[in-house]
């Protein structure tokens, strides 16, 4: 690999400290990459923040013009990126393609929305005063992204925060830091300064962020990631009072009711289900499918996911590479086990295959029961759980049955109910009738413990800057 060193103020970094990221496909090792420590965090943050009082200087449409040749950079070379993010995560190439396509749509929408920070002037009603709002980029910003989407999740950070005016360093997962790396001359030819996004991976995460999150130069802290670790990041920001991102853990429900369009929900139902391979906060987790069609519906889906390859994701004609680590294998394992042992029937897959790679095949549960561990918990992993329901208002109540509230999807032809149901569901984001809701255009996000403010849309730059109200006379 090209790229392994920390990536500070521009340049490389080599460390004396480094650690192996493998290949889930083979377990080989791909390569030794440096691990940052508390003085390479120190660098960067002065490397960012004599960095950014030039960038917050330049005029919105400069940095647009960079955004927009980083997409059209990362937009040449999207093969070279698919191919990285399957050598490090493992997920079969059209999945990759599909990451590095949606990654590099966020250089492109935030280009344009870097000149769309708009503010407004009005008159007070009482005293007549001239009410004058801007919006001012926040500070420096400290990103934590996950192995799941080793260049979407990153870009969907950087574009916000530079559109914004804002430097920042990236702290990448360390089962996957080798694409965030790979992306770094990329930025440079396209015309980012010098300092103004720094990498750095590391095996002390925990000490390494906290550490950052305590230097009064940084404002913001942006992070996609398991609800137990986001809840000790916002621990850590409520010290210094930051502004944070937090996307986080998801129980994705799933709703076929008895009209919907047979094709459509099986369709929408395996995008939401094997999109990354089910390691995903947005991923299918519970599918409730009205008694009068399941049926049906779960011999068109066991015919469907049966029918899917596994194998090592560089292979073009493999549907379903590896899950990340041994570690997510053997949690989805146990998922399936436990729904079994609570009366579950095994459709298709449920079993761990042998030989290298950590693997896990293509699996359909019916009848499983609401006591079931998979139900409450994310099964990231390739399993699609299946229960029944006969009344609107019970399928509700059972959806909404959970502490997340990031993504819920829903499949009906009678479109008044479809739009009733979707707005009872307490959940950021619903898919009606298609089982992909994100896009760089619209608000990512999640409501209970799933997440504190939006990636993307307008209001994914408006994360990193401050609003500013001035009140004038003249």
């Amino acid at each position: 690999m090209e790229f392994t060193d920390l990536y500070i103020n521009g340049e490389w970094r080599s460390t004396s400290d480094r650690f192996d990221v493998n290949n889930p496909a083979t377990e080989e090792v791909l390569a030794s990459v440096a691990s940052a420590d508390i003085a390479d965090a120190d660098a960067a943050l002065d490397a960012a923040d004599a960095a950014m009082k030039d960038w917050a200087a330049r005029t919105p449409r400069e940095r647009s013009e960079v955004l927009r040749r980083a997409w059209e950079l990362m937009t040449a070379r999207l093969d070279h990126f698919a191919h990285l993010i399957t050598l490090e995560n493992g997920k079969a190439g059209v999945d990759a393609k599909g990451e590095a396509t949606y990654a590099a749509e966020f250089f492109r929408w935030f280009a344009e929305e870097a000149v769309r920070a708009d503010g407004m002037i009005t008159h007070a009603p009482a005293s007549g005063a001239r009410i004058m709002v801007q919006h001012k980029p926040a500070g420096l910003a400290v990103l934590i992204t996950p192995w799941n989407y080793p260049a979407a999740m990153g870009t969907r950070k950087i574009a916000p925060a530079l559109a914004a005016g804002c430097g920042v360093i990236i702290k990448p997962a360390s089962e996957t830091p080798l694409t965030m790396l790979a992306l770094m001359p990329l930025l440079e030819q396209a015309g980012v300064p010098k300092g103004l996004v720094n990498v750095l991976p590391s095996r002390r995460t925990g000490a390494l962020v906290d550490h950052m999150l305590h230097d009064p130069r940084v404002r913001v802290v942006s992070f996609t990631g398991s609800t137990g670790v986001g809840q000790k990041l916002l621990k850590g920001a409520a010290d210094q009072v930051l502004k944070p991102a937090m996307e986080l853990g998801g129980n994705a429900p799933v709703v076929v009711f008895d009209d919907a369009d047979m094709d459509v929900a099986i369709e929408g139902t395996m995008l939401a289900k094997m999109r990354n391979l089910g390691e995903a906060c947005t991923a299918a987790n519970r599918i409730y499918v009205h008694e009068d069609i399941a049926e049906e519906f779960t011999k068109r889906l066991t015919d469907r996911m049966s029918a899917l390859k596994l194998g090592d994701g560089t292979d073009p004609s493999v549907d379903v590479g590896p899950l990340v680590n041994a570690d997510t294998r053997d949690k989805v394992a146990d998922f399936v086990a436990d729904a079994v042992a609570k009366g579950a029937s095994v459709e298709c897959g449920g079993t761990v295959p042998e030989g290298k790679g950590f693997y896990y095949p293509p699996t359909v549960l019916s009848n499983v029961s609401e006591d079931a561990d998979c139900v409450h918990d994310e099964i990231f992993g390739p399993v699609a759980a299946i229960q029944t329901f006969t009344d609107q208002d019970e399928v509700v109540r059972r959806a909404n049955d959970t502490e997340y509230g990031l993504v819920a999807y829903v499949f009906s032809e009678d479109f008044k109910r479809a739009l009733q149901v979707c707005e009872r569901l307490e959940y950021g984001m619903v898919g009606l009738n298609r089982g992909l809701v994100s896009d760089p255009a619209a608000p990512f996000g999640g409501t209970k413990q799933s997440g504190l403010g939006r990636e993307g849309g307008h209001e994914g730059m408006l994360e990193f800057m401050e609003t500013q109200y001035i009140s004038a006379s003249w």
